[in-house]
């Protein structure tokens, strides 16, 4: 974590459950923090393009960074210098620094990768399935953790594929989603939305567009009901193996309203053997399962969660040992046909 905001970082906020972050429920009125970085071109653009879309107060300098607070409603955005991967605890220094109680985070982000093609996607965050446990990951984040998924996770991504289809860029930028990966190590529901995948696609104002539209029309910016707010009650969906962008998943959102949790891709399902009769194979298969889900469970209170696996991902040694698992923990295992 950079120093400056270790130095900030002056109390509590995160409860240490194993590899779960869990959020605590603070006293004051909840709002949305948006996480914007000066070292990340495609994070001001969106940044920029959001400022531009509604009505901002003047930005004010903190410790850690400079806020700019909407004029209508309860969000935030903070703009640090340092990479937002790296700030450990940045909604509990924002909370500490400004007064506002923060419901849930939203990172704004570029977004790499090694085939360099034009993407928008999103995702949660956490480092599931590295070891040691408690070490920090290479990306950010401790290994073994994850931080709870934001509720908006379904809403955000249906918003952001109808509006990239209305802006007409949907044939030139993939529209996806992925796995749970990379930090920051934070306590509240937390979300990246991201643009991929080279620095002209992160200056691309049509894509910082399509998210700064995707954002209003979700927190209600510009005066209209707020969409993903848990109210409750519903299924959620948590999604099992499969590749780092989650096709099958991918599918079953997109054809669908359910909410969405945790997203694990097969390599941080490690299965190291088939085990023992009558004993589960080894692997860090079974700590990533938990901590996911009481993760997700952590950020839907009272909500049904489900595992939807990416079937063809696993043998079926390994399908057989998840459900034993998920039997014992009393979810359900739905396939997509079963899912509206």
């Amino acid at each position: 974590m950079p120093s400056r905001l270790m130095a900030l970082l002056g109390r509590g906020g995160i409860e240490m459950l194993p590899g779960i972050l869990k959020p605590i429920p603070p006293s004051q009125a909840m709002g949305v923090l948006l996480l914007a970085s000066r070292e990340d071109p495609a994070s001001l653009n969106i940044m920029n393009r959001l400022v531009a879309s509604s009505n901002w107060k003047n930005p004010e300098e903190f410790p850690h960074g400079e806020v700019r607070i909407h004029e209508s409603k309860d969000v935030h955005i903070v703009e640090i210098d340092d990479l937002h991967i790296w700030s450990d605890g940045i909604d509990d220094i924002h909370e500490n620094e400004t007064g506002m109680a923060v419901s849930e985070v939203l990172v704004l982000s570029r977004h790499v990768s090694s085939s360099e093609g034009p993407s928008l996607t999103l995702h949660a965050i956490g480092v599931p399935g590295e070891s040691p446990h408690g070490e920090k990951g290479i990306a950010g984040g401790i290994k073994g953790q994850v931080v709870p998924p934001s509720p908006r996770f379904g809403s955000l991504f249906r918003e952001m594929s109808r509006i990239a289809k209305e802006h007409g860029i949907d044939d030139e930028y993939d529209i996806t989603l992925e796995a749970t990966h990379h930090g920051p190590s934070l306590s509240r529901p937390t979300l990246y939305l991201e643009i991929g995948s080279t620095p002209d696609r992160w200056a691309d104002v049509r894509a910082a567009a399509v998210w700064s539209e995707a954002i209003t029309l979700c927190l209600g910016l510009n005066g209209g009901e707020p969409m993903g707010e848990w109210s409750g009650e519903g299924g959620v969906m948590v999604g099992l193996g499969g590749g780092h962008y989650a096709p099958r998943h991918r599918a079953v959102i997109s054809s669908s309203d359910v909410w969405i949790g945790h997203i694990l891709a097969s390599y941080a399902l490690e299965f190291e053997n088939h085990g023992d009769p009558g004993r589960p194979p080894t692997g860090n298969w079974k700590h990533s399962v938990e901590t996911s889900i009481e993760s997700t469970r952590s950020a839907f209170p009272g909500g049904d969660i489900f595992v939807h696996i990416d079937r063809k991902s696993f043998k079926g040694w390994q399908r057989e040992a998840l459900r034993n698992m998920l039997s014992e923990m009393d979810i359900r295992i739905l396939r997509g046909r079963d899912i509206h």
